[in-house]
């Protein structure tokens, strides 16, 4: 892996913005659809269910995955990366951000 895109955790940061109950009931909910996508394809590898229709759920998983990313860098952007920017401290946090999307577009 390029080290150059490799993001350490940072659990001692916190968002300036915290997410409301109702987003993270969304996110949360979205994320326990993937976990039974997941299971849901392990129950067809182990039934030798055929490749395509696996396939076709891997797709499914991938574009839920991005859209929980995606939702994340927005919330990411408007909350800490703007607030960062009008404090005057945005260099940094550009520069991280711009890193992440490189790695969240990679995948």
């Amino acid at each position: 892996m390029d080290e150059k895109f490799t993001i350490p955790l940072t659990p001692e940061k916190v968002p300036v913005k915290m997410r409301t109950e109702e987003e993270k009931k969304q996110l949360v909910s979205r994320l326990k659809r993937v976990e039974g996508q997941v299971r849901g394809i392990q129950k067809m590898i182990d039934e030798e269910r055929y490749c395509v229709d696996i396939l076709v759920q891997v797709s499914a998983i991938n574009a839920a995955l991005k859209k929980v990313g995606y939702q994340l860098l927005e919330d990411h952007t408007r909350g800490c990366v703007t607030n960062a920017v009008q404090s005057g401290d945005g260099e940094e946090t550009i520069d991280e951000l711009m890193k992440v999307i490189q790695q969240f577009s990679k995948s």
